[in-house]
């Protein structure tokens, strides 16, 4: 994996995680907490959409499978903090 590709991914990994903020809590947690949510969204969202047989390109379509990804993990996380 290239620098920039490191890089691209940590960008669109923050402004997933910012959108999935807001989309669940109402507000962003931090450019950090934004960016590991985004990442670790990425992954989440491209596993399901692997197991779901559909496959997303550009950087579009990894926009979207990090934000989906990012919304499921903080509705999760959520959910067990509510408990």
């Amino acid at each position: 994996m290239s620098l920039m590709q490191i890089l691209v991914f940590v960008i669109v990994g923050g402004l997933a995680g910012w959108v999935a903020g807001i989309v669940v809590r109402g507000g962003g947690q931090g450019i950090l907490l934004n960016v590991l949510v985004g990442i670790v969204g990425a992954f989440l969202g491209g596993w399901l959409f692997g197991v779901m047989g559909i496959g997303v390109t550009g950087l579009g379509g990894l926009f979207l499978t990090a934000t989906i990804g990012a919304v499921i993990l903080l509705a999760l996380l959520r959910l067990v903090a509510r408990r």
